[in-house]
């Protein structure tokens, strides 16, 4: 999941240089969110492994 943030923010560099700013926007969005989901089953993860 983590890569497909990095895409999103790949995109979105991108897309913010030629000057597309709604792609820009909507991809920086999808990667923001991808990101912040990842960090969450990170914390999930690593807190069941030490409960276990």
């Amino acid at each position: 999941m983590l890569s497909w943030a990095l895409a999103f923010l790949v995109i979105a560099v991108v897309a913010a240089i030629f000057g597309f700013s709604g792609i820009a926007g909507t991809a920086t969005g999808i990667a923001k969110i991808l990101f912040f989901v990842f960090l969450i089953l990170m914390v999930v993860s690593l807190i069941g492994n030490v409960v276990s």
